[in-house]
C-alpha cells in the first residue's frame, strides 16, 4: 500500500465501527491508508456464533457474514484517522457479490477494500476476501455516510 499506513488492533476497531458483539466481523487491521484502501483479518473459529445454525452437518461461514466483514473493512477505510469516526453512521445501500469457495473454521479470512469512487455522501468500494491465496468472495459495495 502506498501512503500513510496504519495497523489497528481489536480495541482500536471497536472505537471506529458501530457494531458490537456478536457482530464484529474483523479481528485486526493489517494495513489502512485512510480514504484509499484497507486490509483486515477475521480468524474463523468453530465457536463463532453464526455456526450455531449454518449448517448442522458442515460449518460454513454465511455469505452475509463475509459481506458484513467487507462492509466493516470499508468503514475502517473511511473512519481511520478521523476523530469524529463514531459520530458517523454508515448505511449499506447496494451489494453485488460473488462467492467462489466456502469459508470454514480454522480459516484466516483476509479482506481488502479499495475506495473506487467517493460520492458526496458516501462511497463505492470494491472488496475481496481471501483464504491463503485463494479468492473466496468479491463484492461491490455502495453505501451512504451520515454525520451524527
Amino acid at each position: 500500500m502506498k501512503g500513510v499506513n496504519m495497523q489497528l488492533d481489536f480495541e482500536d476497531i471497536k472505537k471506529l465501527i458501530p457494531q458490537r458483539f456478536p457482530f464484529i466481523m474483523i479481528d485486526k487491521v493489517v494495513a489502512v491508508v485512510p480514504g484509499k484502501e484497507a486490509e483486515t483479518v477475521k480468524n474463523i473459529s468453530g465457536n463463532d456464533i453464526f455456526f450455531l445454525g449454518h449448517f448442522p452437518d458442515r460449518a460454513i461461514m454465511p455469505g452475509v457474514a463475509i459481506i458484513e466483514a467487507m462492509a466493516q473493512t470499508a468503514i475502517i477505510l473511511f473512519a481511520a484517522g478521523k476523530d469524529e469516526a463514531m459520530s458517523n453512521r454508515y448505511f449499506l445501500g447496494s451489494v453485488k457479490a460473488r462467492f467462489h469457495h466456502p469459508v470454514v473454521p480454522g480459516d484466516c479470512l483476509k479482506i481488502k477494500a479499495v475506495n473506487v469512487k467517493t460520492l458526496p455522501n458516501g462511497a463505492y468500494v470494491a472488496a475481496e476476501a481471501y483464504v491463503e491465496d485463494k479468492k473466496v468472495s468479491e463484492a461491490e459495495l455502495v453505501f451512504a455516510i451520515k454525520n451524527g
